[in-house]
């Protein structure tokens, strides 16, 4: 047997005055005893008893649980695929610290406002990769967004083909066979055009699958220079500063082809939380089912127990004092 609350303040301080307030019944017994004859074995029944329903009632007061039963419990929620541009313009600086840092920050916001979701992180630029699987783990979440930087893939161009393709591929492993994608989402972080040529195929897959997708473009349309792992700022063939600027059109598309909706993070505006409440506006659906092993709450059983021995209490008074 185990019980639902550890013993407290509350409970101790009833169990105090239960012994207090009977020891000076004792101590009152003892002086009448000196005086007059006391039944002495009535007196030690009527504290067995005594101790025996306040016990009970205070072991009622705690939860009592035994009685171990199987019950299969269904998790619904949402799974959402965060994608992550890391092309090299994403250090670009024109989003203090840096575009890659903001949407860092963004992400952890959004793995805390959907704790009881499964969410999955790809990174791209020229291909996809994933970086973390669907997972209910927070914490890890966390260390693999704060390990995200422009090093981790290839660098050859922005292509939202591949990372669109690998989060619907990832959605549909996870899906069972009784459930659409109406509460599968991929989220879209980029700061660039798309130069991808598949990417029309993969919007009419995630269109045929009714998910939901959400673009999010960083950066400001003034933009500025992209500091290289060296520390310079990267230069064009012709020897002049590359000037990386917020290309938002081609999210916009990739979010209107799907019937989603684009968001953005400049410098005078962040349309992060609008999109975090549109999501959360998603009903769930159910994406998992574990088996619990549940033991019941017998509290009943202790307080009617106690019950019955304070009514014997009383109906049955015994006398402690022989003339």
């Amino acid at each position: 047997m185990n019980f639902q609350e550890d013993i407290g303040i509350f409970e101790l301080s009833l169990v105090s005055l239960f012994f207090m307030f009977y020891f000076l019944y004792l101590v009152r017994i003892y002086k009448i005893n000196q005086q007059i004859k006391v039944n002495l074995k009535a007196v030690f029944m009527k504290f067995i008893l005594r101790v025996t329903f306040f016990t009970l009632l205070i072991i009622s007061l705690l939860g009592p649980n035994f009685g171990i039963k199987e019950e299969k419990v269904e998790v619904v929620g949402k799974d959402i695929m965060i994608a992550v541009d890391l092309s090299e313009s994403m250090n670009a600086n024109d989003i203090q610290p840096s575009r890659i840092e903001k949407v860092k920050f963004e992400i952890k916001k959004i793995v805390d406002e959907f704790s009881g979701d499964r969410i999955g992180i790809i990174m791209f630029s020229g291909e996809a990769f994933v970086q973390c699987p669907l997972t209910y783990d927070k914490n890890a979440l966390n260390l693999f967004v704060e390990t995200l930087n422009t090093g981790l893939v290839p660098n050859s161009g922005t292509d939202f083909g591949p990372p669109l393709e690998l989060g619907l591929s990832k959605l549909q492993d996870e899906n069972s066979g009784d459930n659409d994608f109406k509460s599968k989402i991929i989220i879209l972080f980029s700061d660039g055009e798309d130069f991808g040529e598949d990417t029309d195929q993969s919007i009419e897959k995630i269109k045929e699958n009714s998910l939901k997708l959400f673009s999010v473009g960083i950066g400001t349309d003034e933009g500025s220079k992209i500091l290289d792992d060296f520390g310079n700022f990267k230069k064009d063939n012709e020897g002049n500063d590359v000037i990386t600027k917020l290309n938002s059109s081609s999210l916009r598309e990739t979010a209107d082809k799907t019937g989603g909706k684009y968001y953005e993070i400049s410098k005078n505006k962040n349309e992060i939380n609008q999109m975090i409440t549109e999501i959360k506006n998603i009903k769930g659906d159910i994406i998992d089912q574990q088996t619990s092993n549940i033991s019941e709450n017998k509290y009943f059983y202790f307080l009617l127990i106690a019950l019955v021995l304070v009514a014997i209490d009383f109906i049955f008074v015994s006398k402690i004092i022989s003339l």
